[in-house]
Parts: C-alpha cells; structure tokens; sequence
C-alpha cells in the first residue's frame, strides 16, 4: 500500500520507488540468486530519477477480493515452501544491524533474513503455485518463525470468519490450514512454537498499522478503517487465544 500508484510496468521491467535500503536488498536478491533460488526478482539498479529497475516475473498475484484459487490448500503450502527456500539462500547473508529497516522487523534477536511481508499480494503466482515474492522493503534479520507466523496470519488467514470474508476469504478451516503452511516450509517436531510467535506477529503488526496511520498516510488509515478498526483486532487475539490449544494439537 505503501507505494500504491507508484510501480509500473515497463516492458520486461517493473520500476518502483527507492529507499535508503535499496542498494542493500539488491545485494541481497543476487545473493539470493547466485544461490540458485529463483524465486525473487532481478535487480537491475536504480534510474537517475531515484526509482529501482527490475525484472518483471510472469504470474499472477492476488489481490482483494481473494479470488478462490488462492484459498485452496495447495497455494497456501506452495508460499510456505517458497519461504523455506528464500531463507535456505540467503543463509551467509550479512550486513550491518543498522542497515537494516526495523519497521516490521522482528522484535527478539534472530540471524535468518526474514521477508516480513508475505502477504498474498507480494507472491507471484502460476497455476496456483507460489513461484515469487516481491516488495523486500521491510526485510531484516529475525527468527524463521516470526516469518512464518506472518504467512500463517495473513495466507491462512488467522481470523474470525467475519472479519476474514470481508477480504473475500470464504468459509475455510483455519486450525487445519496452520498445520498445512508448518508441513509446507517443513517445520521438525516441537513446533508448537509457532503458536506463540503468532500472536507476537498479531500484536507487532497491529502496531505497524496504527504508526502508519499516526504518520498520516491515508492508505493505511483507509485499510484499518475497512478492517474494523481497534474492534477487528481485539476479535482476532481474542478469537486466537479461545482456540489456542486447537492450534497446538494441529500442529501435532
């Protein structure tokens, strides 16, 4: 949302604003890539005008309403593994700690180089698999979990019915589908862990939300808006925390 209007497409390129940390997560995607993983754009540099080029990636990606091929078990497992494979390649990446953005970063200490913004819409998609991501803009350094837990809120998704529909998301079972996106990035026994961080993740990306809004950026403020304000979040950690132990036991 943040750079709505602002990315196009021009031929076999996309261009999109820059920031500070541009230069770093184009390091980054070619590390990445030199790693044999694929699944994130080309960086080709940045334009005198300030903006980065890249290569488009063919797909589609989903945005709301969620159309229905991208509630179905197989895609949500496909970004699962996708994410695997993203934090497989960037293993040996380093950079300083002040390089990095914070703003959806991670609270607690952790070396994986976290996306921390897989939502649908920043996942490329073919026949109904996740082959890309996109928008590096919040990637940093954290824990494999708090990434993940960030795939399981927004792609499963984690919420009440209620809420959920108004993305488009129809009627899906949300304990089982936890235990398809820790089977899809292969998560080893002992992983009720991810239970906690979820709602860690819930909480920071509350926060994020409501910071945006306090900067005065009007998309933010729209979407917090559409999703139910303040209420919309109080329902979901409430509705979270009663099946709690439900999570737990799906994830075996």
């Amino acid at each position: 949302m943040a750079n709505a209007g602002a990315v196009i497409r021009e031929g076999v390129h996309v261009l999109r604003p820059a920031n500070a940390r541009t230069h770093l997560v184009h390091e980054l995607l070619r590390w990445v890539r030199a790693a044999g993983f694929k699944g994130v754009p080309e960086p080709l540099g940045l334009e005198p005008d300030g903006r980065e080029r890249l290569v488009y990636i063919p797909g589609d990606v989903p945005v709301p309403p969620f159309p229905a091929w991208i509630q179905t078990d197989r895609a949500l497992g496909s970004i699962a593994e996708l994410l695997a494979g993203f934090h497989q390649a960037a293993q040996g990446f380093d950079a300083e700690p002040a390089a990095w953005s914070r703003e959806m970063a991670d609270p607690f200490p952790g070396k994986v180089i976290c996306h921390n913004d897989v939502c649908p819409e920043n996942v490329v998609f073919r026949d109904g698999i996740a082959v890309a991501l996109l928008d590096f803009d919040f990637v940093a350094p954290g824990r494999h979990l708090y990434d993940l837990a960030g795939v399981a809120n927004m792609c499963i998704p984690l919420d009440t019915e209620q809420d959920a529909a108004v993305w488009g998301w129809g009627p899906v079972d949300p304990i089982r589908r936890l235990r398809v996106v820790a089977d899809g990035y292969g998560l080893p026994p002992g992983r009720q862990e991810l239970v906690d961080v979820i709602e860690q993740r819930m909480s920071s990306g509350n926060d994020f939300v409501r910071q945006r809004m306090e900067r005065g950026e009007r998309a933010f403020a729209e979407m917090w808006e559409r999703m139910g304000g303040g209420a919309r979040h109080e329902r979901r950690t409430a509705w979270f925390r009663v099946n709690r132990d439900r999570f737990i036991d799906a994830l075996g």
